[in-house]
């Protein structure tokens, strides 16, 4: 009898706490991004002397459309499920393909008249990258760079080589002419008349100038992969096969699941001197300062020191954004872990 009480007893408990978790679900909100793994992404269109009295209404819509393109590209490859890589490879695709930025379709040109590309790409998992430099028949370089990374034993490939090596795992190639447009070759023009005293100089200061353009994404994707990009047309008017930071892994391009991914544009050999993509990652490291706070640090101190400018964009493991700059402007716009759209020119957005 007693064993009979027990059994009854523990039954009707049972059905009690059952029904209540019953209720207590019915009642649970569904779950936010924020709560799940987050997932966000950002890109640049380059950083420098950006003003807003300098561009017209139409450039601006202009611009501000091919970056909102670009960023919900990537975005919708992130919450259908997609990686961080597919997503990166997609926006810096869209910005290569226009002629407004200084990369793929709008590069700048050489002191010679020709166009050479840079790129490279990073995935945090694995920390395995992959880079292009000085190649000029690469419809989209950043392809170029994660075909180095996934289907060659190697890093970093430059000219001849890396368009062979393009041509063996079936890249696009165009002719060089793909790249020509006009308001490039009149910034070739204007860049050669004002150095035109010193041509062997190794200082060019209409160069300085005139950087913007470089393109780069970031994204944290639902497993929690983070990935980043750039790529670049680099210098109006460089010479002697000069090559910038966008795609020297750790200057330029940096990422780490357990920090952060960067894409940096600015004055390359200042960015390469600083290991700029890479100190940032490695203050939250190991000084454990956050995105925003390690960013600031590099570059609104650490670069202009050594008398550099320019800017970086960024995403931690835990789906925060930071785009910083020591420059008037820096094209760029995200979408972060809210779903939240931006897209922003100058420093006073």
């Amino acid at each position: 009898m007693k064993k009979t009480i027990l059994f009854i007893c523990i039954s009707l408990l049972l059905y009690a706490c059952t029904e209540g978790n019953k209720a207590s679900n019915a009642s649970d909100p569904t779950p936010t991004q924020t709560e799940k793994q987050p997932f966000a992404i950002v890109i640049h269109g380059g950083a420098g002397t950006i003003l807003k009295e300098n561009i017209s209404d139409s450039m601006e819509l202009a611009y501000k459309t091919v970056l909102e393109q670009s960023v919900r590209m990537g975005y919708k490859i992130l919450n259908d499920g997609g990686s961080s890589l597919d997503a990166v490879e997609a926006c810096i695709r869209i910005l290569e393909d226009s002629p407004l930025f200084n990369a793929g379709k709008g590069a700048v040109f050489t002191n010679n008249a020709t166009n050479e590309l840079d790129a490279s790409i990073m995935e945090g998992r694995t920390k395995n990258a992959g880079a292009v430099a000085g190649v000029t028949t690469i419809k989209n370089p950043i392809t170029l760079a994660r075909a180095v990374m996934e289907q060659s034993e190697h890093v970093m490939l430059a000219r001849e080589g890396a368009e062979e090596f393009a041509k063996q795992v079936g890249v696009t190639l165009v002719d060089p002419e793909y790249f020509y447009t006009e308001s490039r070759m009149k910034a070739l023009k204007v860049a050669q008349n004002k150095n035109s005293i010193s041509q062997t100089s190794l200082y060019d200061p209409y160069a300085k100038d005139d950087k913007f353009g470089t393109v780069g994404c970031v994204a944290l994707d639902k497993e929690g992969n983070i990935a980043a990009g750039t790529s670049t047309g680099g210098m109006n008017n460089k010479r002697w096969g000069r090559i910038g930071d966008s795609p020297v892994i750790g200057a330029g391009t940096y990422a780490n699941n357990r920090t952060c991914g960067i894409s940096a544009t600015g004055w390359g050999e200042y960015f390469i001197r600083g290991v700029v993509a890479y100190d940032i990652s490695a203050m939250m490291e190991y000084a454990n300062l956050g995105l925003n706070d390690a960013a600031h640090k590099v570059i609104h101190e650490k670069l202009p020191e050594m008398g550099g400018d320019g800017g970086i964009i960024g995403i931690d493991h835990m789906g925060n954004i930071a785009m910083v700059f020591n420059t008037p402007g820096m094209f760029r716009a995200s979408i972060d872990k809210t779903g939240d759209l931006s897209i922003k020119l100058y420093s006073e957005d």
